[in-house]
């Protein structure tokens, strides 16, 4: 019943910048955390960075002062803004939300399918 898509994706060179979007829909209730992970070939996913309902924002080491997450509430949006792009930020690029459906009084967390971000050297 909920789905998270991500669009913004795709190749860019080193230095340049990127905007990725993921929009939550479906039978939701309510959304808690919302946020990016990756995972780069042969790498375990990490964070990128998280965003509060209320704002509150945490960051992967290799992200601070580079990347920006952002969010809008009335649209079940959250968004990753990315500067001074480096080759190693190649990786697949996930959402996930931590929310809880209609029929749930659990927080569950959902992911989206990822969205390849390539930057060339």
């Amino acid at each position: 019943q909920v789905r998270l898509v991500e669009s913004g994706g795709g190749l860019v060179q080193a230095g340049g910048s990127r905007r990725l979007s993921c929009v939550a829909s479906g039978s939701i209730f309510s959304i808690n955390d919302m946020g990016w992970h990756r995972q780069a070939p042969g790498k375990q996913r990490e964070l990128v960075a998280v965003i509060s309902s209320v704002g509150t924002t945490i960051y992967g080491d290799s992200m601070k002062g580079r990347f920006t997450i952002s969010r809008d509430n009335a649209k079940n949006t959250v968004y990753l803004q990315m500067n001074s792009l480096k080759s190693e930020d190649t990786a697949v690029y996930y959402c996930k939300a931590k929310l809880k459906i209609l029929q749930s009084r659990l927080w569950s967390d959902y992911w989206g399918q990822g969205i390849q971000v390539t930057v060339s050297s």
